[in-house]
């Protein structure tokens, strides 16, 4: 039975061990390419690690904030519901990348592979993200070694972009412009043409520039998709970028305030004074829009959208892609689950499951 291994990344080359974050998979669940299986923290990074290919998970004997060390193999993906991996695939491959890559470098191990196969120099590689088979890929079609050079030579720290061009993407410029600390380039959306303005920013035309942009040396964006009607859309821009090489860098507004203790991760937008209390968690490219409150000890999944006035009592939890409407209330210690969706106005009481609807003005349960 055919089975692909999923092995755990090097993130920080001077940290073999990586803090299992979250797991957003379970024992034979079905995934496809590019799915999330899971989320590694160091101390210095963070990187989210995706199926390289379509299966069902199998020998996954891992928890959530358990420690993995860099070339374990974390499970398999097994062509078919009840696979086991083999002894082979069982078995852990040594973190090679500890010495042999360059500092700074972070790299899966497949695409470290596809790299030597390829004979892309490893020091030719951004260290600003995660370095992934596609992007390995993308930097060996580029051609000669002295073109990737150039590459690096115009690496720009400050140069971000962001991905749409609608009223999310307006207030993504607007913060952008407040915090004054990275260089605006422009906006990319899928069905503007190049050459107008948004807000004073150039549109630079659909996401086939990012391979262009990638080579004057951007390596950051911003995903404006807000994905209200459909999150899928939000999260096949971010799978996107990821895949062209960018980082998602949390933006904060500076007229936002956060507690010390709360954590955010990458690519999540916090606008102007939504609120985050003490040790709230904030997953990946989750939004907490303007005005919106969440209080202590609230945990968000992974592209949670937190609409504007919104307030979450203590203790909630609100599971990946679920949405919570404008000017909603959430009781304390409440879950909402994945892929829910909060209708504006309403006020919950209770646990609402995954994929539920609950409608605007309400009170669930009613």
């Amino acid at each position: 039975m055919k089975s692909t291994p999923v092995i755990i990344p090097l993130v920080n080359p001077n940290e073999p061990d990586a803090l299992l974050a979250a797991l957003h998979v379970t024992e034979g669940q079905h995934v496809s390419t590019g799915d999330p299986i899971c989320t590694l923290e160091t101390t210095k990074s963070t990187a989210e690690v995706e199926a390289e290919s379509s299966g069902y998970v199998a020998g996954l004997h891992h928890q959530t904030g358990q420690t993995v060390r860099a070339g374990e193999v974390l499970c398999t993906l097994a062509d078919s519901p009840g696979g086991r991996p083999s002894a082979e695939d069982r078995t852990a491959q040594p973190a090679t990348g500890v010495t042999e890559t360059p500092p700074g470098l972070r790299i899966t191990q497949p695409a470290l592979a596809l790299a030597r196969q390829l004979d892309v120099p490893l020091d030719a590689l951004p260290v600003e993200s995660l370095v992934t088979e596609s992007v390995v890929r993308g930097i060996a079609d580029q051609g000669a070694a002295a073109d990737i050079t150039v590459l690096q030579a115009g690496f720009d720290p400050l140069a971000i972009i962001v991905y749409g061009a609608g009223g999310h993407g307006k207030a993504l410029i607007e913060l952008l412009r407040a915090l004054g600390s990275y260089r605006l380039l422009g906006v990319i959306d899928d069905g503007i043409p190049a050459g107008g303005l948004i807000l004073g920013v150039p549109i630079l035309g659909s996401g086939q520039v990012l391979v262009d942009l990638f080579q004057r040396g951007v390596r950051l964006a911003v995903n404006a998709v807000g994905g209200i009607g459909d999150v899928s859309v939000r999260v096949k821009i971010f799978r996107r970028l990821s895949q062209a090489g960018f980082s998602c860098p949390a933006v904060v507004h500076p007229r936002a305030y956060i507690e010390p203790s709360a954590t955010l991760s990458p690519g999540v937008q916090v606008f102007p004074h939504a609120y985050l209390g003490s040790d709230v968690r904030l997953g990946f490219g989750t939004i907490a829009n303007t005005g919106a409150i969440i209080s202590h000890d609230c945990t968000l999944g992974n592209n949670v959208n937190v609409s504007p006035g919104a307030i979450l009592a203590g203790g909630v939890q609100v599971d990946d892609n679920a949405l919570i409407g404008m000017g909603v209330t959430l009781n304390l210690m409440v879950r909402i689950g994945a892929g829910a969706r909060i209708g504006n106005g309403a006020t919950v009481k209770t646990d609402v499951p995954p994929g539920a609807v609950v409608r605007a003005g309400s009170i669930y349960p009613g």
